[in-house]
């Protein structure tokens, strides 16, 4: 099968059992899946619910789903813009090394230009040197000045709750 049979289109409710089962492919490959709680409920309603504010698009090499980008907007204020942040790209790795990765970037690239993001930006796990060579090879920089910090579990929980101690800062 031939590249000129892929197709990118974005996800609708009946994908979501699709979905999950590409989440849990990405899981498995970044040696994450231990850390999957998603369920068919859970992104039923976070993709297609009255609240959603996040999107899925599918690629398709012929019939058969090879890939899957799960992305959202953020807003910049220094550039008083919004952009577009890629939580999630993945590409089956029988269909790699064809350009479909790229053009799933392409596809996202395209709908943040028609919005007028500012940017589009995404994280990479520092082992997965096959991404980062990727990412660099379209253009893509890395941002080593920042350090991403993640609040989850119950340290979110006490920070929500008010139940982190305050600790006197001296400058």
């Amino acid at each position: 099968m031939t590249t000129a049979n892929f197709t990118i289109r974005s996800a609708t409710p009946h994908d979501v059992p699709l979905i999950l089962a590409f989440i849990k492919e990405l899981a498995s490959y970044e040696k994450l899946s231990h850390e999957v709680i998603a369920t068919e409920q859970l992104l039923q309603k976070a993709l297609f619910g009255p609240d959603a504010h996040t999107e899925v698009i599918l690629g398709y090499l012929g019939e058969q789903p090879v890939s899957f980008a799960h992305f959202f907007h953020n807003f910049s204020t220094f550039l008083g813009r919004s952009g577009i942040v890629l939580e999630d790209i993945y590409v089956k790795p029988e269909a790699r090394g064809q350009g479909l990765g790229k053009r799933m970037f392409a596809h996202i690239a395209q709908l943040a230009k028609q919005r007028h993001c500012g940017r589009l930006e995404w994280v990479v796990l520092n082992w997965n040197e096959p991404a980062i060579n990727f990412y660099e090879s379209l253009g893509a920089k890395p941002m080593d000045e920042w350090t991403t910090y993640r609040l989850t579990g119950q340290a979110l929980t006490d920070l929500a709750d008010n139940k982190v101690q305050e600790e006197e800062f001296i400058s």
